[in-house]
């Protein structure tokens, strides 16, 4: 039975680790395998890894770096960025990750996604659903590909009620405007995406305290807390520190979780 997973995103930029704010910005952090040590010493739940330049730039996935990260990580490993064929999807779960993340390839084309799931199972299959606002005090969201810069007309919550239906095996949302703020994950929205999917969810964007994961968690039940800022920066100045919350720390996360 899934349990809720705190889970660390990183991204990465030409073979370096970086952080955004909503999307821009990138802020180089370091070497991404030195991190990686670091979280399997911290016994982190999952990785997620994303390469945010690969599929803007129409770039194949750089397989070096993904097998010197999944020879690297002592646990579950999902990557994303450029997989556009089920070849490469193939040749990715051959290198030790367990789960590849599909974004514009999936929304381009749903019958790639449909062959990925046909060919190596909805488990190894996550759809990485981009979410931007429509205005700056808009509570509506678009669809968005390649970092954003692209608005797709589709409806996103339609999208999200098909995923299942073509042979995803998980949802990650990714909320453009919280990214890297640290303002808290939103929570109404959220809500409504666990209304319309039995697909397990994976939410980004705006986590900047323990006390706002345990918020997503309470209000959704068992999700995957995606975070990137808070685990590698710490105080004011956001100075580089590779943090995760220590066991008894995270337990507490789940205390007074309601089942969604």
């Amino acid at each position: 039975m899934l349990s809720p997973r705190v889970i660390p995103c990183l991204l990465i930029q030409n073979n370096g680790l970086v952080k955004t704010i909503k999307f821009k910005e990138p802020k180089y952090l370091g070497d991404p395998l030195n991190t990686v040590r670091i979280f399997n010493e911290k016994e982190v739940d999952e990785l997620i890894v994303l390469d945010i330049d690969a599929s803007v730039q129409k770039k194949e996935p750089d397989y070096f770096l993904i097998a010197q990260l999944a020879a690297e990580c002592r646990m579950p490993l999902c990557y994303g960025g450029g997989i556009k064929t089920v070849e490469q999807v193939e040749r990715i779960l051959s290198l030790g990750v367990e789960k590849v993340a599909l974004s514009s390839s999936a929304v381009l084309e749903p019958t790639f996604l449909r062959r990925a799931a046909e060919v190596v199972g909805s488990q190894s299959i996550s759809v990485v659903v981009d979410l931007k606002k429509t205005g700056y005090f808009s509570k509506h969201y678009q669809l968005s590909m390649y970092n954003g810069k692209k608005i797709v007309t589709q409806d996103p919550f339609e999208w999200i009620e098909k995923l299942a239906a073509l042979g995803a095996g998980e949802v990650v949302v990714n909320f453009i405007d919280r990214d890297g703020t640290m303002l808290g994950y939103d929570l109404d929205t959220i809500k409504k995406i666990r209304a319309i999917t039995d697909l397990p969810l994976t939410v980004l964007g705006g986590a900047g305290s323990f006390e706002h994961i345990k918020a997503l968690i309470q209000a959704v039940g068992i999700v995957g807390a995606g975070v990137g800022s808070l685990f590698v920066f710490k105080g004011k100045y956001r100075a580089v520190l590779i943090n995760y919350p220590k066991r008894p720390e995270k337990e507490a996360l789940f205390v007074g979780m309601d089942e969604p």
